[in-house]
């Protein structure tokens, strides 16, 4: 057994393909180098004690009894739960967290919270690893059961499966999994923050997840990957303009990997607008300071800008030709590594 390990879980980026995962769809998102560090040094005894160096806060619980808690200690106490519940014996252990991906901005510090936590927890109590596919269920439940957002597997399996220069296509309704490479020429791909946090679990998300399942009971479908444009002018606002996301975002997602393979990227960027309005117009998870930014990033020369992530804030991403410098306060993002663990 490992007395330390140190874990690591990327951010992500969602290239296309926003709120699709729930509805069983598609997307194309890669896994980024900003992310979440958690260091596990076994104890010998049968508490968890976690450190938020960031927030210079600390959590002390025992590990057969985790309870509820709210903000970060929701995701420590969530993971050692779920872990439990998924047959993993764990040992005590002191947690060190940290970690450099914004929170709150659509680029998955959650998902990249709870896979490091997870990691971490599995390496250092020796227990069996389970494949990259059912830890990110775990994380998953980690973040629906115990931190109160509906969130589907988009963030989780984007972190797991990242890899350099590529972005990963994945069928939420197979549970496939096809690394695409995302090939850009000089152009470059940057986020720019709205300045607004947003929440999923205090959101408009869950609201958005029910109207869709609403959207489902009336059309008589399991989910809205069966949905066409037709099937959507049955239904009343908002459920009407609800599926209409979803079934032309499924149709941008395989146009956007077609693109790639084609090379074609100013194309892409008409994809990525096209996204962002229908994000805006048909789903309604943007705001006024999220517009301010796309049109920020529009006239610094972008050919394609929308909102990344839940919505109701966070940051915008930006693709910029090869000529265009990368606006000030706007990062660069490129595709990255999966998370890790490694013996410390």
């Amino acid at each position: 057994m490992p007395d330390r390990v140190s874990a690591f879980a990327p951010g992500r980026v969602n290239l296309i393909g926003e709120h699709t995962d729930y509805n069983d769809g598609l997307a194309l998102p890669f896994a980024i180098a900003a992310g979440v560090t958690v260091r596990a040094n076994a104890t010998g005894d049968d508490r968890i004690e976690a450190d938020a160096l960031d927030l210079g806060q600390r959590e002390v619980f025992d590990l057969d009894g985790p309870g509820r808690a709210s903000g970060w200690r929701a995701f420590v106490r969530g993971a050692v739960a779920e872990l439990g519940g998924a047959g993993l014996s764990l040992v005590g252990a002191a947690l060190d967290i940290s970690g450099d991906v914004p929170r709150g901005a659509g680029l998955s510090s959650s998902a990249a919270l709870e896979i490091a936590l997870c990691l971490a927890l599995i390496r250092v109590s020796d227990a069996a690893m389970p494949d990259r596919l059912s830890l990110a269920r775990i994380a998953s439940r980690v973040e629906n059961e115990w931190v109160g957002a509906r969130t589907g597997l988009l963030d989780q399996i984007a972190s797991l499966y990242g890899e350099p220069d590529r972005a990963v296509r994945i069928d939420f309704r197979t549970l496939e999994v096809t690394p695409t490479p995302l090939a850009l020429a000089d152009f470059r791909l940057v986020t720019l923050d709205s300045g607004e946090r947003h929440a999923h679990a205090a959101s408009g998300y869950n609201e958005r997840r029910a109207e869709c399942a609403a959207a489902c009971e009336r059309l008589g479908l399991d989910s809205l990957r069966d949905a066409t444009a037709e099937m959507a002018d049955s239904l009343p606002a908002p459920l009407r303009e609800r599926v209409l996301h979803v079934v032309t975002e499924n149709e941008r997602v395989e146009q956007a990997v077609v693109a790639l393979s084609r090379g074609e990227i100013a194309e892409l960027g008409e994809l990525i607008n096209a996204s962002h309005a229908s994000l805006r117009d048909n789903y309604e998870v943007s705001t006024p300071a999220v517009e301010a930014t796309v049109v920020r990033l529009q006239r610094a020369g972008a050919v394609g800008a929308r909102i990344v992530g839940g919505g109701f804030g966070g940051h915008v991403l930006g693709l910029l030709p090869p000529d265009v410098p990368v606006p000030d306060g706007a990062i660069e993002v490129r595709p990255g590594p999966g998370a890790h663990v490694d013996t410390a």
